[in-house]
């Protein structure tokens, strides 16, 4: 089994120089980076990449640099809290040759399942392009229901996929088992992707993914061909990768833009209101990754 998008995804962080301006050459150099370490697929512009604090020009600015630099299928995060805004950024991303649309349910404003539905749709209607569904109520402060969900698979033939961050699997059970056929369940909760994977899901849009998209894909190989043995010994080396990637002290993206110092990329610091993580990330990040270099050596 594989996604249209593939089974290994990383939803990139975006880079910025020591001023806080974005770096496109950085982001590009970054993503042909991740598409030689083994991914099949990258989400730009998503909430590890700091979409919140990107202004218009540097989305589509972004969407335009990562879509030239790869040849793996880019997928543009073009939702906010405003419709007309993500109606706007998703014709856009479709003009300049996105692969897909990640539409996040509208934070914020904590809208009715009627006004997510009527939101998501208005994206799905603005384009041809495949959409996935990013559903993370910790961020948004809404939960879209299984129910809206398959509403939206069913009444738009381009929502295709969802990016599931609600942290309940079996629900996400009842979801695969009732969409239409085709319709695809990405895992967007890195410790919960082999639970997901069990259930029925294609694959990861991953975050510790940016350092360790070889691991991700030989547990997918080790699952895929029924070996659920090596599957789990492969997710249990990865499970200080997750517990590294996000927490109250340095929530995501902080981790990963630490991770991806000590890989040689200068992203800079998270904008504000994240901002710099704590120096002790950098310590953890050392340590989480001599580790994982440790595993691919046995």
């Amino acid at each position: 089994m594989s996604g249209r998008f593939g089974r290994v995804v990383t939803a990139m962080i975006t880079p910025f120089n020591a001023d806080g301006a974005l770096d496109l050459a950085e982001a590009a150099r970054m993503a042909r980076w991740l598409q030689d370490q083994g991914n099949e697929g990258l989400v730009i512009s998503g909430t590890t990449g700091e979409s919140s604090t990107l202004t218009d020009p540097e989305r589509l600015s972004l969407f335009e640099a990562v879509i030239a630099a790869v040849t793996i299928p880019v997928i543009a995060g073009t939702g906010s809290n405003d419709t007309a805004h993500s109606v706007h950024l998703t014709k856009e991303a479709t003009r300049l040759g996105a692969a897909g649309i990640l539409a996040v349910g509208p934070y914020y404003n904590r809208p009715s399942q009627a006004g997510i539905a009527a939101h998501i749709g208005a994206m799905a209607g603005a384009t041809t392009l495949p959409v996935v569904v990013y559903d993370i109520p910790v961020r948004t402060g809404r939960k879209i229901t299984s129910a809206n969900l398959l509403t939206l698979a069913r009444d738009h033939k381009n929502v295709v996929a969802l990016k599931d961050a609600a942290g309940n699997p079996g629900e996400t059970a009842n979801v695969i088992a009732n969409a239409p056929s085709g319709f695809e369940v990405y895992s967007g909760d890195d410790g919960l992707t082999l639970p997901l994977l069990a259930v029925g899901a294609v694959g990861v849009i991953g975050v510790a993914t940016h350092w360790s998209a070889p691991e991700h894909r030989r547990m997918m190989d080790a699952f895929f061909s029924g070996n659920v043995a090596e599957a789990t010994r492969i997710n249990a080396a990865l499970l200080e990768s997750f517990s590294y990637e996000t927490g109250d002290d340095a929530p995501n993206p902080l981790p990963s833009k630490e991770m991806m110092k000590l890989h040689g990329f200068a992203v800079g610091d998270a904008r504000l209101p994240m901002g710099a993580a704590p120096a002790w990330v950098a310590e953890r990040a050392a340590t989480v990754k001599a580790n994982l270099e440790a595993f691919r050596s046995r």
